[in-house]
């Protein structure tokens, strides 16, 4: 079992109010940060970011006494992601957590085995890439459903949630906080659970 799962709670109806909500927030994001390059510049400075904290702390130090709080910004950006991709009604930061990422540290990384993370994950960003254009069409589709009939089917909510799982393991993978590269797959560790 890979050391990291990923659970969400899904929610049973999403409002037409969430979908134009999530419309406003990309068009304003894709306006100030660019057309998808915040992802890009988030994976990119998460490897950096560990490299400077393993190059104060030693790698068994960071994951002891940083992995907590590197885990809960990649939580807060999967919660994002799985916001603006309609798997939850609810932000990061809330009261309650609609996600759930948990991560089990292994390994002990280095400043150059977090830098050359940056390198290792080209095959899964290709990847992830890809289906995410496929996740934007699924995107269009669950929106359009949303907003014709307040439901969102069970199939494109299953390969959206699939989407984050995959793009939280690269994450955490990319924050050095395990050793395991992560599998090309959209199901391991938990799936969504009905709310």
């Amino acid at each position: 079992m890979y050391p990291v799962t990923f659970e969400l709670d899904r929610p049973p109806k999403i409002g037409r109010e969430q979908v134009l909500l999530r419309i406003l927030i990309l068009v304003l994001a894709s306006w100030v940060l660019g057309s998808g390059g915040w992802l890009g510049l988030i994976a990119l400075g998460l490897p950096v970011v560990a490299a400077i904290l393993i190059s104060q702390k030693g790698g068994a130090r960071y994951l002891t006494e940083d992995g907590d709080r590197v885990t809960g910004w990649v939580t807060f950006i999967v919660g994002v992601l799985a916001y603006v991709g309609l798997l939850t009604e609810e932000l990061p930061g809330g009261g309650r957590k609609p996600i759930r990422l948990n991560v089990v540290r292994s390994g002990t990384p280095t400043v150059g085995s977090a830098l050359l993370r940056i390198v290792l994950a080209i095959p899964s960003a290709i990847v992830i890439a890809v289906i995410g254009i496929a996740g934007w069409v699924v995107w269009v589709v669950a929106a359009i459903s949303i907003l014709v009939n307040e439901t969102y089917p069970e199939s494109l909510w299953n390969f959206q949630c699939g989407v984050v799982r995959w793009e939280a393991r690269l994450l955490v993978y990319l924050a050095s906080l395990v050793e395991e590269y992560p599998p090309f797959a959209f199901d391991t560790g938990a799936v969504g659970v009905p709310a």
